[in-house]
């Protein structure tokens, strides 16, 4: 039977050989350390916990909540980008609550796609910056990732040889997976080229707090003017330690904003009222809890940097987001990113993610997500110091495991 229409958009799910091999490590005893989610291991503030207690269970609070976010969050946020970039938003016409900022990037993709419409994305990239859109029915043109002259001359042919002409570009800086960071004079030339192009930018922030260079990376919403083509991305997850809490915003561009409004307005009520007030708590409150992750990460930056160096790999250290984008040893480039990851799985123990999932252009490389503790961190380079210093096919597996298909 044929696939339904928008699946088949969807290419195979590139997780799914390693993943595979790490159910089979597991299953068979294996103890795997797995570096391949960015799934963030430290807890929620105390404070934040406080705020959910206090609030379950009072009235109103478990009826359906608002789909563009309370107001009192709605503030919150608008008072987050004045204290942060000094970004002045309207909580009414400017700031949408998002389930997660990957919930909102797909639906504000409903919101302005028409089908057969251009994207622009980098790549590689996050997976949903593309497949947003390509649910959507949108196309999807690839760009230079990193934040260099050479993605203005590639925007530039881009928008030259593209039949229709764009209607957005995405952009991720601090970048998942690359770690790449821009500056507000990149912000600048990317805020002009848009206007010049009547074309929108769509930035993913989620890593705003996430640096360790002493440089807080910049809002592309800091420079003058932008606001008249730009929404924005934040998220709760990392900042806070809140991923499974989805909680995100989308603020910019009163027109998208509307728009994507709308569109959730028809898909959901919102979040959980508590976690809403919760998430409330965490942007008004004491910022020692973001300092303290920050310090946690850039110690297990470190930690990765100087014991995967001495195991035999060397990882250029990122100076921003919870990743670590890593070159392929030179020994095991001829194999690919794919066959590299589930051998790190199968031999080593160690689970990092394939950069050719996050589009063509990562091939070569493989993220390495920073959330095992320093310990832990050690232990996968000692278990990696044989498999580096091996030939592919010398090794036996960690654990015997039973023969995939």
């Amino acid at each position: 039977m044929e696939e339904f229409y928008r699946i088949r958009r969807l290419p195979p799910y590139v997780f799914e050989q390693v993943n595979r091999a790490k159910a089979a490590a597991r299953n068979a005893g294996a103890d795997i350390i797995d570096m391949g989610m960015g799934n963030p291991d430290l807890p929620t503030p105390p404070h934040v916990l406080e705020k959910l207690k206090e609030t379950l269970g009072k009235p109103r609070t478990d009826r359906y909540s608002a789909s563009r976010g309370i107001p009192g969050l709605r503030k919150a946020q608008a008072a987050y980008y004045d204290r942060r970039f000094g970004v002045k938003l309207n909580p009414e016409t400017q700031i949408v609550a998002t389930l997660g900022s990957k919930e909102g990037f797909a639906n504000v993709a409903q919101a302005i796609t028409a089908p057969g419409d251009v994207v622009l994305v980098p790549n590689p990239s996050y997976p949903i910056h593309a497949f947003g859109f390509l649910m959507a029915g949108g196309v999807i043109r690839s760009v230079p990732a990193e934040p260099t002259p050479e993605l203005f001359e590639s925007l530039e042919r881009a928008i030259i040889h593209s039949i229709p002409k764009p209607i957005a570009l995405v952009v991720c800086y601090p970048s998942n997976p690359t770690a790449y960071v821009a500056t507000l004079d990149f912000y600048k030339d990317l805020v002009a080229f848009a206007k010049k192009h009547e074309i929108f930018i769509l930035s993913d922030l989620a890593y705003a707090e996430m640096y360790y260079d002493g440089h807080p990376p910049p809002s592309v919403l800091q420079v003058p003017g932008a606001i008249d083509v730009t929404v924005e991305f934040t998220s709760m997850s990392k900042t806070f330690s809140m991923a499974g809490w989805r909680m995100g915003f989308a603020v910019g561009n009163d027109r998208i904003i509307a728009a994507l409004a709308r569109v959730k307005s028809y898909l959901d009520y919102g979040a959980f009222t508590p976690v809403q007030v919760a998430a409330t708590a965490a942007l008004n409150g004491p910022e020692d809890c973001i300092r303290e992750m920050r310090e946690i990460y850039h110690k297990r930056r470190d930690t990765l940097v100087e014991a995967f160096g001495r195991a035999g790999w060397d990882i250029p250290p990122p100076a921003a987001s919870m990743f670590a984008w890593a070159p392929l040893p030179e020994k095991f480039r001829h194999i690919g990113s794919m066959q590299f990851a589930t051998l790190m799985v199968e031999k080593s123990g160690v689970v990092v993610s394939p950069g050719v999932a996050f589009g063509e252009h990562g091939e070569g490389y493989v993220r390495i997500a920073m959330v095992e503790n320093e310990q832990r961190i050690r232990q996968a380079a000692r278990n990696l110091r044989r498999f580096l210093e091996s030939g592919v096919e010398t090794l036996h597996n960690v654990v015997p495991l039973a023969n995939r298909r």
